[in-house]
This record gives C-alpha cells, sequence and structure tokens, in this order.
C-alpha cells in the first residue's frame, strides 16, 4: 500500500529521491558539482569575513592533498576539533576529498571523554582550534593520533595579530592556555604545502565511510554511528527535496547557530544548503546572544535552524525584535521539542513559523518534517521525508493508527551500524530490518507522527542527549560514592538538567564534592545541578535501579 503521509506531502516534493542520490557517488561529487555551479557565490561568512565556493574547493583541496602527502589513506580517521569556524567546512571537505573519514568532536569535552573517542575511532589526525589544544594534550597518550593540526580563531580572517585576542574574548570567552603537542603543524602552513602537491583523487562509492558520528544510542556508552556517502548524499536529497519548493536557491543565507559538528547542522546547514549554493552565516560563540544578534544583523538572512532553548533566548532579548525578518522563510526547529509557547511567539515576532523535524545521528538525522507551507503548529515531529519509511511497532507487530508504540525507520539514510560494535548494532535493529529508535509515539491518519516521550531514560539538555550511564559511571569512580543514579528533571532555561541520587561510602561526601567530581569528567552540560543524597534507591525484583520512579518523585517536587 501507498504510504499514508504521500497524499499529504506539499506540492512538489518528491515521494522518492533514489534517483536524485544515485546521480553522487559520494559527498565529494556533490560538493564539487556546487563549486563548479556557483563559484563565485559566497559560501562561507565568519566574523565579515567571507569564502566563496571557488575559495572553498581550492583551500579543501590544499588540505586533502596535505593529508595524503603525509600518508594519510583512504579511510583513515580525521578529527575536526572546532566551533564553528571557516576552517571547518575547508577541512570537512578536504578529508572527504583525501578519501579519509570526518570525526566530528565536540571541543568542550573533557580529556576523559575525547581520550575514549580518540581511542574508539582510531583516529591519527586531529585539526584543533587552538583554544581547546591543552584538552588534546592530555587526552592523546594512548591514542592512535600522529599528527596534529592547529588553527587560531582568526588564521582565515586576514585580521592582524593584535586583534586576535580581542576576538577570542568576544567570541570564545577564553584566553588560549599553555600547551606543547609534539609533531604539529599550523593549518596555514598545512594548506600553503598541500597547494604546492597534487592530490591522488581516491575512488569513493555510495558504500564507503565518510563520517563516523558519535553517540550514546540506547546504552550510555559512546558509539560512532557509521554514517557512509550514500547515507548522507541520500539525506542531503531528502532534505533539499522537501525545502528547494520553498527556497529561493543561491540567494538563500542560512544562519548556522548549531555546531558543526553536531550531525543537525551538518546536514540540515553545511550540507543542504550547499547544494542549494546558499551562503552559511557561522556563529562562532551562540550561548553569546547580544554578539549573535549583532552578527545576525549584517546579513539578510533567510533561514535559520535551532532548538527550542535558543530561540527562547533569542525571544528574551529585546534586541532581537529590532531586526529585519522580512527576508526570513524558513525556521526549522529539531534536537528538543519545540514548545507551542515558542513557537506562537516566534511567529507573532517574524511572522514565520517554526516548522519542527525530528531525527537522529544514526539516520543521518532527518526522518520526518512538517511541511514548511503551513503556519499552524500542530505538536507533530511532522511526515516521513522521502524514501523513508515509518511505522510504530511493539513488539515487532505495526500498530493501528493513533495507537503508541516505539518509533521505527528505514530508509537510504540508515546507518549500518556502530564503529567496532556488532553487539550494539544488533540492539538497534529488529528482525525485519527496522532501525529501532527507542522513542515512543503514534502515527494519525495523514502520517503526521506525534512524539510521546523520549527515549525511556535519555536527558535532554539545550538540545544535546545526556545519557545516565555516563553520568553514573564517571560519578561512581569517586572513591566515596557507592551507587549513583540520574536522571532529568525540568528546568525552564535548558528544557531539563541533571540530577544525581547517589549512595555514600563516606559519611562525609558533600553535593559540592560530588559536583566538583563530575566536572573533572564530564562536559559541562551533562554535570548534575542537583545532588540528593540516599540510603537506598528503588529498585526492580532483581536489583535493577528504577530511574523511572526516581524521575516521576522529583517531577513532584
Amino acid at each position: 500500500m501507498e504510504p499514508i503521509w504521500l497524499k499529504h506531502y506539499p506540492e512538489g516534493v518528491p515521494a522518492d529521491i533514489t534517483d536524485q542520490a544515485e546521480a553522487y557517488a559520494s559527498l565529494v561529487d556533490m560538493f564539487e558539482e556546487s563549486c563548479r555551479k556557483y563559484g563565485n557565490n559566497t559560501a562561507y561568512i565568519s566574523m565579515g569575513v567571507s569564502l566563496s565556493y571557488a575559495q572553498t574547493h581550492q583551500k579543501a583541496q590544499a588540505f586533502a592533498a596535505w593529508l595524503q602527502s603525509q600518508g594519510v589513506g583512504q579511510g583513515d580517521r580525521v578529527a575536526l576539533m572546532m566551533p564553528n569556524l571557516l576552517q571547518y567546512p575547508v577541512c570537512l571537505f578536504g578529508t572527504l576529498m583525501a578519501g579519509a573519514v570526518v570525526v566530528n568532536t565536540n571541543p568542550l569535552y573533557t580529556p576523559h571523554e575525547l581520550h575514549h573517542q580518540l581511542t574508539d575511532s582510531g583516529a591519527t589526525t586531529v585539526v584543533v582550534a587552538e583554544n581547546f589544544a591543552h584538552t588534546l594534550q592530555e587526552a592523546m597518550p594512548g591514542t592512535d593520533v600522529q599528527r596534529v593540526v592547529v588553527t587560531s580563531l582568526g588564521e582565515m580572517l586576514g585580521f592582524p595579530k593584535a586583534l586576535i585576542t580581542d576576538l577570542v574574548v568576544r567570541y570564545v570567552k577564553k584566553l588560549v592556555p599553555a600547551w606543547t603537542i609534539a609533531n604539529t603543524v599550523r593549518l596555514r602552513d598545512a594548506l600553503a604545502a598541500g597547494a604546492r602537491a597534487n592530490l591522488q583523487r581516491p575512488t569513493l562509492t555510495a558504500k564507503d565511510l565518510a563520517a563516523l558520528q558519535y553517540t550514546g544510542g540506547t546504552t550510555g556508552v559512546a558509539k560512532g554511528a557509521m554514517l557512509s556517502h550514500g547515507n548522507l548524499v541520500a539525506n542531503v536529497c531528502q532534505a533539499h527535496s522537501w525545502v528547494k519548493p520553498f527556497c529561493q536557491g543561491e540567494r538563500e543565507c542560512i544562519v548556522t547557530a548549531l555546531p558543526l559538528y553536531h550531525i543537525f547542522a551538518l546536514t540540515a546547514n553545511c550540507l543542504t544548503f550547499m547544494k542549494l549554493g546558499a551562503s552559511n552565516l557561522l556563529i562562532v560563540n551562540p550561548r553569546d546572544i547580544p554578539g549573535f544578534i549583532k552578527e545576525l544583523g549584517t546579513v539578510k538572512f533567510t533561514a535559520l535552524t535551532g532548538v527550542n532553548t535558543l530561540f527562547n533566548a533569542l525571544l528574551n532579548n529585546p534586541q532581537f525584535a529590532r531586526l529585519d525578518f522580512s527576508h526570513l522563510n524558513l525556521t526549522l526547529g529539531g534536537g528538543m521539542a519545540v514548545q507551542e509557547a515558542i513557537a506562537q511567539r516566534w511567529l507573532k515576532l517574524t511572522g514565520k513559523p517554526i516548522a519542527q523535524a525530528y531525527g537522529l545521528t544514526e539516520t543521518s538525522p532527518a526522518v520526518t518534517i512538517n511541511p514548511l507551507d503551513k503556519v499552524d503548529f500542530n505538536g507533530s515531529i511532522g511526515l516521513p521525508v522521502s524514501s523513508t519509511l515509518v511505522a510504530v511497532r511493539t513488539d515487532n507487530r505495526d500498530m493501528a493508527i493513533g495507537e503508541s508504540g516505539e518509533i521505527c525507520v528505514k530508509g537510504p539514510q540508515v546507518t549500518s551500524g556502530y564503529w567496532n560494535r556488532p553487539e550494539e548494532t544488533a540492539k538497534v535493529f529488529d528482525a525485519d530490518g527496522w532501525l529501532l529508535t527507542g522513542d515512543i509515539g503514534y502515527m494519525d491518519d495523514k502520517g503526521y507522527v506525534f512524539l510521546l516521550d523520549r527515549k525511556k531514560d535519555m536527558i535532554l539538555v539545550s538540545g544535546f542527549n545526556v545519557y545516565p550511564n555516563e553520568v553514573e559511571a564517571a560519578a561512581i569512580e569517586h572513591p566515596g560514592i557507592l551507587e549513583a543514579a540520574a536522571v532529568g528533571v525540568p528546568n525552564g532555561a535548558s528544557g531539563e538538567v541533571v540530577k544525581l541520587y547517589v549512595i555514600r561510602k563516606d559519611p562525609s561526601l558533600t553535593e559540592a564534592d560530588v559536583i566538583a567530581h563530575c566536572r573533572k569528567l564530564l562536559t559541562g552540560y551533562k554535570v548534575p545541578k542537583f545532588v540528593e543524597f540516599r540510603e537506598d534507591l528503588p529498585r526492580s525484583n532483581v536489583g535493577k535501579i528504577l530511574r523511572k520512579e526516581l524521575r516521576n518523585e522529583a517531577s513532584k517536587k
């Protein structure tokens, strides 16, 4: 039977994108097509400085040639550890052009978290913004990293060195710490050397690995979702087909405030709008809302992606209301649920609706998107995108319309599994080949999908997943902690924050002690905001701690 949602697709959106996707052997083909078609167009803008598509291609090719000259071969992993700088797309596409695999890395990771990702991925090269090189220095021992490429905030901006410190303070709020790493090279020197070298173009196919995108999955253990060139090309074609009827193509300017190392911004902003020939305004530090708004005032922005907390922060700054929204035609919300009150305020102020979408790291990420020609906020996460099947299932059987169950996905954008973790891969696919999202929801009679609950234990802080197992594992490394359980509790500013329940070994252990310990091992948004000490914790008949009971209890306080 024809999927029920196809009858409700916006005009101009195809049911299938197979032919479109098969026109590209790899993301490199797609990138080079855009560079040929839109060579003189502005591709990326950062702090008033821009790169054209032709310039981006030239620098990416130089980086690819340099990687090859250093012995980086097809399939080798290259970690990119930087915020939204002009250097990111250059190194992203350069890595892919060399035939290597991108390992997107959060620059705010602790050494503990970074060491795991580098070790698990087997990355041999790291490109790092120098403000975060001290973290890399601590994390490197015991990894396979052979070379480090260091770049500065202003390296591609052409600013005098005297201005760089001011830029760091303004946009990153963190001065460069002291660090010393062997086998380092400045990115500008690598690009200069690469420009003199010849690139040996590898033969890439849709099956070749393009990226390892790390996620906590369903267990809390950080795992690399294997995203092939075919996965990402398909998802770009799916997203492009959805937005193209409502966009002006190369006249678009999308605001990229979410980090490009996150799969949402990588695909929705960097890749999809590249295919359109549009410009990307890169925001280095979106937490600096006044600075962010000032940047918005420098361009005629037409599209913006974000999470609920970002929209809320913008709406609560009076300067945002003074911007010109006459060119804005697309606002896409994802990463966490968009609250209806925020959506209504956004529509009232900008005159344009927020279209809510849903996706997973494992699906490159788009699974469903709301039609972009609708103004009413319906609370759904949208219709399945082209060439995608979504089913609501329980115990390997499909649920009826309106009945809740686990949201399951099939499509060309779905990962083949987790890097070197066949047992974890087996857990997320059922016998019929459906990817099990772990999210509970239902589908209505038009094919709109509604999310009822997130993965049963996941905590969502400002759009970022926090997995209780990871927090608990870090907590119990403290010698004064016997057991710990982490849950999410509601918080108006960030959606949720982490609360940790602790059974003490050391009676003198304090809340401040626990938080300070966790801060050494976890990125800021994962650190518990509240700690409660208990003599015991609720358990199942086999002794498993029942987080659900703790969440219910915490929500009543």
